[in-house]
């Protein structure tokens, strides 16, 4: 193993791999619903995002709630270092994240968040140079519209079973999530596919037909 602890790891996913690769070894293994919904996308082209997930559950709210948010302010002030906040529930008639959640989780040692829903103050969340994945900007108020019920609790996002501490990867291409229990195996191979993509490349490169690659390397 090429790890010893999460800071590792974390490390060693964010430089080596992407998506496709980890989501390759995912349906090879056995788990073949584990990419979030097509829309949820980074704030920008270059984002990256490593870390274990903290769920959260929304839900939707008609009016003014006490507390504020429900128990949105708990959760954030629960966010740990490495921690991915992620939040999912209720119909999305509002932003689900904005400026201040990020600048909180941010100072708290996040590592990143990702809304199955929207988000908000773009700008100001693109200044603080942190990932954040969600369905898009929409500028509507969660005040009275939507609120967090639990967190640190198991959610589903289109289909995908997230828990408290599974690994949470994204990039350009998606949002993944890879069980706890199988994730020293699911990277262990990510990472040989990976550098095996790049003898393949080289092979191209130098000019080998891609059935040659295949046959000496077994990727495409």
């Amino acid at each position: 193993m090429e790890w010893t602890n999460d800071a590792e790891l974390f490390s060693l996913v964010a430089k080596t791999l992407y998506t496709p690769v980890i989501g390759d070894i995912l349906d090879a293994v056995g788990y073949r619903r584990q990419f979030l919904p097509q829309p949820i996308r980074p704030l920008r082209d270059d984002m990256r995002l490593v870390g274990r997930a903290m769920p959260v559950q929304l839900a939707d709210a008609a009016g003014p709630q006490d507390p504020p948010f429900g128990r949105l302010i708990e959760a954030l002030d629960q966010v740990g270092p490495g921690e991915v906040y992620l939040a999912t529930g209720g119909s999305l008639p509002c932003a689900a994240w904005g400026e201040i959640m990020t600048a909180t989780a941010k100072t708290r040692g996040g590592a990143g968040a990702v809304l199955d829903s929207f988000h908000r103050d773009t700008p100001k969340v693109l200044q603080q140079q942190w990932p954040v994945f969600s369905r898009g900007c929409y500028a509507q108020d969660a005040a009275v519209r939507s609120r967090v019920v639990d967190f640190r609790c198991t959610v589903e996002v289109g289909g995908v079973l997230v828990r408290p501490g599974d690994l949470v990867f994204g990039d350009i291409d998606g949002v993944l999530i890879v069980p706890r229990e199988a994730e020293k195996d699911v990277i262990g191979q990510a990472l040989e596919k990976a550098r095996s993509e790049k003898l393949v490349r080289q092979a191209i490169e130098a000019g080998s037909t891609a059935a040659a690659a295949f046959a000496k390397y077994g990727v495409l």
